[in-house]
């Protein structure tokens, strides 16, 4: 994340704590959104700071350190795609397939109405891990493995119900699905089309042993 430096000091604390928590949180959304378009290093702390409206002087009254303020980010998108599988893939109105259809087709809607600016942060922040605090390559992948775990169940009632064949190794084939979305994510962005998302939905589930 790039930004003019910055002196850590506390600033002047908010009116109240609610005011406090409310503004933490925009700073929160605000980096989310920027990191989802710009990655970490493009992303200016600066310009975060400025659509919130907060003073510089001030950052460190919300938080300890720009990393400390990334792994706040990360946390927040994490919960908040946690909540988003959820939603699909333990909806038992569908089977459990078109769950995972359903997901898609969210997240291609999402990537339209953003107009492709935005992508994964997950995938974002993969592509520079290398010049990344190290806690932040345990957060990606014990999340991704989270992503695993949640489309695994999902894959084994497929399983259970016929859907897939009794040799189907879920495990492996949920850590397959998250690989090659992430790819298509980023083609999505770079073609500013759903199609690469609809190309590897198509094959995925094509490919599975029935």
């Amino acid at each position: 994340m790039t930004s003019s430096p910055l002196k850590p000091r506390r600033g002047r604390p908010p009116k109240s704590p609610r005011a406090d928590q409310d503004t933490r949180a925009a700073l929160i959304r605000s980096g989310t959104e920027l990191l989802t378009e710009q990655g970490f290093s493009a992303s200016a702390i600066d310009t975060i700071l400025k659509r919130v409206g907060v003073p510089k002087g001030s950052f460190y009254y919300y938080f300890a350190s720009k990393e400390a303020f990334g792994r706040a980010i990360m946390e927040h998108y994490g919960a908040y795609f946690a909540n988003k599988l959820d939603r699909h893939l333990l909806n038992s109105r569908l089977p459990p397939l078109d769950r995972l259809t359903a997901f898609v087709a969210d997240a291609e809607a999402g990537m339209a109405r953003h107009e492709f600016r935005r992508g994964c942060l997950v995938g974002n922040l993969g592509q520079e891990v290398a010049s990344l605090p190290e806690t932040y390559r345990h957060w990606l992948r014990e999340t991704l493995e989270d992503w695993q775990r949640r489309l695994a169940r999902c894959l084994e009632e497929a399983r259970a119900g016929g859907a897939l064949a009794p040799s189907a190794d879920c495990a492996r084939l949920a850590e397959a699905f998250w690989i090659g979305w992430e790819g298509a994510v980023m083609r999505a962005r770079l073609e500013r089309s759903v199609r690469p998302m609809e190309v590897f939905i198509h094959c995925y589930l094509e490919g599975l042993p029935r």
